[in-house]
């Protein structure tokens, strides 16, 4: 069940009803798995804003290995074509993001209405934000736009699996992850993915 969850805003109640357990019992499961770093929970950012903020964190396995197994994908074609396969590289780069840049505490940050930041990473007084797109031709979403005007993000990098870094806006830059991954010899690729 959690697979399925993977890279989406975490629902306790709905999960405890398919499980036929308590809400805390369900809860308690995902501590576990997370305490066992097998799973993360990335906890929202909150934003003294007029709008409506998600509350809930998102859940993504740490592992994409064990989450393409327990989804049933056992070859890349089958992961390039499989409905997760956004979340499954957004897991994955937002591990690395993690493993690699310097931060004190990491969040997403989602509102009702629909504006979302994949990754959020304050390091003391910095803000600085990732969108992680699987494209070959990442934009200014307006999920960007929102989040640097409410959140006042110093700057906002969307991770896209490219070859070439370049500037989008003021304050936003496309970076491919080969040169994320590379930038701290980290002996990441792209292949590691799959």
């Amino acid at each position: 069940m959690l697979a399925h969850y993977h890279g989406q805003i975490w629902n306790c109640a709905e999960v405890s009803r398919s499980l036929d357990q308590t809400h805390n019992t369900t809860k308690r499961y995902l501590d576990l798995l997370s305490d066992a770093f097998m799973v993360r929970q990335l906890q929202p950012w909150f934003a003294n804003i007029k709008k409506r903020q998600v509350k809930a964190p998102k859940i993504y396995f740490r592992d994409s290995g064990i989450l393409h197994h327990l989804l049933g994908i056992t070859t890349e074609k089958r992961l390039l074509t499989h409905p997760k396969c956004g979340a499954s590289w957004e897991g994955f780069v937002i591990e690395q993001i993690l493993r690699t840049s310097p931060h004190d505490a990491a969040y997403y940050w989602a509102t009702h209405q629909g504006a979302e930041i994949d990754l959020i990473l304050r390091n003391g007084d910095r803000l600085s934000g990732f969108e992680i797109k699987r494209t070959d031709t990442p934009r200014v979403t307006p999920s960007v736009k929102a989040a640097l005007e409410d959140l006042s993000l110093d700057s906002v990098s969307i991770v896209y699996p490219g070859p070439k870094s370049f500037t989008l806006a003021s304050q936003v830059k496309a970076i491919p992850f080969a040169t994320l991954a590379s930038h701290k010899d980290t002996g990441l690729e792209v292949k590691n993915w799959v």
